[in-house]
């Protein structure tokens, strides 16, 4: 299938700092490391990439600083065939970062300086209405402020364009980011902290879904790490989509290659669950590369992963 509908992303972009070392230390721990990388990131940029890559019409509104890693990042997204116009730079302001830290087994941990991304405003929204004509998918995550979030959200409702937000980095959630969104994408761990914020656990995935519908969560995709991801879809008996099987190399923005596939395919006309299975081949040919954003597939390398892992 061509892709068609335009993406729009509203959000982050960062540098991500990106070193890796046995595994991870322990507090007050000093522990050697490789060298340094400095790879373009941010999940809304990566999001918007891993679109841009696959061949997907893709916009990207946000905020970097007038520096190099602001260049670079600008630079990244553009490479990828995302329209950056909408992504300003801000004078006398540091562009995002994330100091990454990835293990052996390929896990990561990751601490986020916001930078530009934390000017970003609602009024950056309403000044890049021109990516949001015509579009079909709006994608979000929570890496910016609450009000961008939400000023993007009613722009795009009130047009039309389907709403997809990532509750991540996990926090508080308005309930009318909820009501405003039509797919809601979470971790198994972010799904239970929206239904039972005191930190009970949702049962089983039956149970998830009725429990998200209370919340005004009538459709999501809950992802399931190495196992794939659950399709809840109004009403409907909740579908399990299988991942890939890979020994990953580099977990490091794999959720986020899993969106912007999820986006990329919904644009194109795709229903949820083809769009899930898609993603989810994405999401594993992501973790097979080091980084975020390098690691992410052309519809070429998809075919050739596929063809070796058929």
């Amino acid at each position: 299938m061509e892709a068609r509908g335009r993406v729009v992303v509203v959000g982050s972009l960062n540098a991500d700092l990106v070193v890796r070392t046995a595994r991870f230390p322990r507090a007050g721990e000093t522990l050697h490391g490789e060298d340094l990388r400095i790879l373009p990131g941010g999940k809304s940029a990566n999001q918007a990439v891993a679109a841009g890559r696959l061949g997907g019409d893709v916009a990207l509104v946000g905020a970097v600083g007038d520096d190099a890693n602001g260049q670079l990042l600008r630079g990244a997204v553009a490479d990828a065939g995302v329209d950056v116009a909408g992504v300003r730079v801000l004078e006398g302001s540091a562009t995002g970062t994330a100091v990454i830290t990835v293990d052996a087994a390929g896990e990561n941990t990751i601490v986020v300086s916001p930078g530009a991304n934390g000017r970003l405003s609602a009024a950056d929204v309403d000044a890049a209405h021109g990516a949001f004509a015509g579009a079909a998918v709006l994608g979000l995550c929570l890496e910016v402020d609450m009000e961008v979030v939400l000023a993007a959200a009613r722009r795009a409702h009130a047009a039309g364009t389907t709403v997809v937000t990532n509750l991540s980095p996990f926090g508080p959630v308005p309930e009318e980011l909820l009501a405003l969104t039509d797919v809601l994408l979470v971790n198994e761990h972010e799904a239970a902290q929206l239904v039972a914020p005191a930190g009970g656990a949702a049962a089983d995935v039956g149970r998830l879904a009725g429990l998200l519908a209370d919340r005004g969560v009538d459709r999501a995709v809950v992802t399931t790490g190495s196992a794939g991801c659950v399709v809840l879809d109004r009403g409907a008996e909740p579908v399990r989509v299988p991942s890939v099987r890979v020994d990953p190399v580099d977990t490091t923005g794999c959720g986020d290659a899993f969106t912007g596939a999820l986006a990329m395919r919904l644009a194109a006309g795709d229903d949820l669950v083809t769009a899930a299975r898609f993603a989810v081949v994405v999401g594993a040919f992501a973790a097979t590369r080091l980084g975020a954003q390098s690691s992410y597939p052309t519809p070429e390398e998809l075919d050739t992963f596929l063809a070796d892992h058929a």
